[in-house]
């Protein structure tokens, strides 16, 4: 009788309620990505990116349901020396103009344990598509203390290829490799 009654529900167009994914929006006070490179093999250039946008679309029973969308001001830039952020935004690099921006839109999520998976997506820098896999952890879900609504929190790591993007003067002396650290917060939207 049970199968009989599931049967004509179905066939009636009624499924069970399942749970949607929840948008959160990103905070951009607390949120940022940081690169490092290789000059020369005598040290380690740290740079970073803020300022951006974006939203995360978080699936709690169902996490690989979940989904990323990021916008990052290329301007926004910052290694700590003028003259070299504006030499990377010169023709010799970005060739960047204002409004220019990085975007990072998930295709793929696959769930690696309690907290951590990694996220697959198009990056694209310079004009240039890349899939890149982001390897993430949740570091907190909560009620934040301060704002008073729910509240996420990761962190995440990737190593990209500036060739890639057609960003290449001097490499190899300049390490083609940067290694990125993405942390973020993002809170339902009030």
């Amino acid at each position: 009788m049970n199968r009989i009654l599931l049967a004509a529900a179905l066939a009636l167009g009624v499924t069970p309620a399942l749970a949607a994914p929840e948008t959160y929006e990103l905070d951009p006070s607390h949120s940022q990505v940081v690169f490092t490179y290789d000059h020369l093999g005598f040290s380690t250039t740290t740079g970073m990116f803020g300022g951006f946008e974006g939203t995360i679309a978080f699936d709690e029973e169902n996490p690989a349901n979940s989904s990323v969308s990021v916008s990052i001001p290329l301007m926004s830039m910052f290694t700590g020396w003028e003259e070299r952020d504006a030499h990377f935004m010169s023709g010799d690099f970005f060739d960047a103009s204002e409004g220019d921006l990085i975007t990072f839109t998930s295709t793929a999520i696959e769930v690696t344990g309690e907290n951590t998976g990694l996220i697959t997506g198009d990056l694209t820098m310079n004009g240039v598509t890349k899939s890149v896999v982001l390897d993430t952890v949740l570091n907190q879900k909560a009620d934040h203390p301060m704002a008073n609504r729910p509240w996420l929190g990761f962190d995440a790591t990737t190593t990209l290829k500036r060739s890639d993007f057609g960003v290449d003067m001097f490499a190899p002396f300049v390490s083609d490799e940067v290694a990125v650290h993405i942390s973020i917060e993002a809170g339902k939207p009030e």
